[in-house]
């Protein structure tokens, strides 16, 4: 179906397990983390405004673009828009380092989706290392390509292959999905990698650290030999190195990081001893004036869900999210937070990419995270769109 009237599936396979291992009571072991590495105050104060070279409206794309973007209130781009969107559009190979929240699916999508309507040929294919993230891009390119006739599907696990399958006999122009479920797909013979020239792989270090390799060597080596590639990373290490200069041509490299962390985050531990003080603690902290919003993290599935049954008996509007519930259940929970029906989100890992809710004041580290690159991730669900926002970790005495 095209994208003016494209709706992804939330049709639920009963009998399929879930696409995440089921964590142990103790998860997995951590790395050692010095406490004084979650202590930082935000820099909000310093921080220097972009200065933009252009204005949307001065990129040379489809007029269908124009008018979704101006719908959209599009006026100014960020800087790793700004900087993309020109060298996507005249064809190069990007290669983008950027925190997380600066606006990257705009700066791919804007380029990538007027090809697809200059050129009926050409065809997309996006990875994203989580459904959720899957989501928010196809959400972000449906609203770009309105009315253009654009044919789309999305194949993410947790959901029915049926109606992926039906949207794939369409052969779709863009395709967005999950290593994983692409792979699957592939291998089965229903999506025609071949076809592929335009290929997008956002959060790149996150798909290496969740064990993707392999899935998108396998992938990409299966597209079409001549395409145009973009790669989006918060950080550029020896392995995100070795999959951009295995699939790309002289890149444009863009870096507009600004730090490890979220410069608009202040950060913080708090001490406690025992479990009934820790609980007591966050108890006291979810009442505080300011704390409006706030994503909790745990270790394991089993965790999430004891705590979030704790906070609702203790009268917090609570919901939890994690790999072993199925993708309309995550659904329903991320869309009650967003639209502020509970105050609370307790989730593990997954939630920490890809999720953007603009309006988090709080991340909470209940637990804390198996490395320093995950705690980076976390605390980036706050303190976004030039917002202040809080981390806190607990740390046991």
């Amino acid at each position: 179906m095209s994208y003016y009237q494209y709706k992804s599936s939330n049709n639920t396979n009963r009998n399929r397990r879930p696409s995440y291992p089921r964590s142990n009571s103790r998860g997995p072991k951590k790395d050692y983390i010095n406490p004084s590495r979650f202590i930082q105050s935000a820099k909000l104060e310093t921080e220097l405004e972009y200065k933009p070279t252009h204005s949307f409206s001065d990129f040379e794309v489809d007029s269908i673009i124009h008018e979704n973007l101006s719908r959209k209130n599009f006026t100014f781009p960020t800087a790793i828009q700004d900087q993309t969107i020109p060298h996507g559009l005249s064809g190069k190979d990007i290669v983008g380092i950027a925190n997380t929240g600066t606006g990257k699916t705009a700066a791919f999508a804007i380029p990538l989706l007027h090809k697809l309507m200059s050129d009926k040929n050409s065809a997309a294919l996006i990875m994203a290392p989580t459904r959720e993230l899957a989501q928010q891009i196809e959400e972000e390119c449906r609203s770009i390509a309105k009315g253009s006739g654009i044919h789309g599907a999305i194949l993410i696990g947790g959901v029915s292959m049926g109606p992926q399958l039906k949207d794939l006999r369409m052969n779709p122009q863009i395709v967005i999905g999950t290593p994983g479920r692409i792979k699957d797909h592939a291998t089965q013979g229903t999506l025609k990698l071949e076809r592929f020239n335009i290929i997008v792989l956002d959060e790149v270090d996150r798909m290496l650290d969740m064990g993707f390799i392999n899935d998108i060597t396998h992938i990409l080596n299966r597209t079409a030999p001549k395409k145009q590639s973009f790669f989006f990373s918060a950080t550029l290490d020896s392995r995100v190195k070795t999959i951009i200069e295995g699939f790309s041509s002289d890149p444009v490299h863009i870096i507009v990081k600004t730090g490890d962390t979220s410069s608009n985050v202040e950060q913080n531990i708090i001490t406690y001893m025992g479990k009934e003080e820790k609980i007591k603690k966050l108890h006291d902290l979810l009442i505080q004036d300011g704390v409006t919003k706030i994503l909790v993290f745990d270790d394991t599935h089993r965790s999430v869900e004891k705590l979030s049954k704790e906070l609702e008996l203790r009268g917090f509007e609570t919901d939890a999210i994690h790999g072993g519930k199925s993708q309309a259940q995550r659904q329903r929970a991320l869309k009650r937070f967003k639209d502020n029906q509970v105050k609370v989100l307790v989730a593990t890992d997954v939630a920490a990419r890809g999720i953007d809710v603009v309006d988090i004041t709080h991340v909470v580290n209940y637990s804390t995270p198996q490395t320093y690159g995950d705690y980076v991730h976390r605390i980036g669900r706050a303190g976004r769109a030039g917002r202040l926002g809080y981390a806190l970790t607990f740390i046991e005495k």
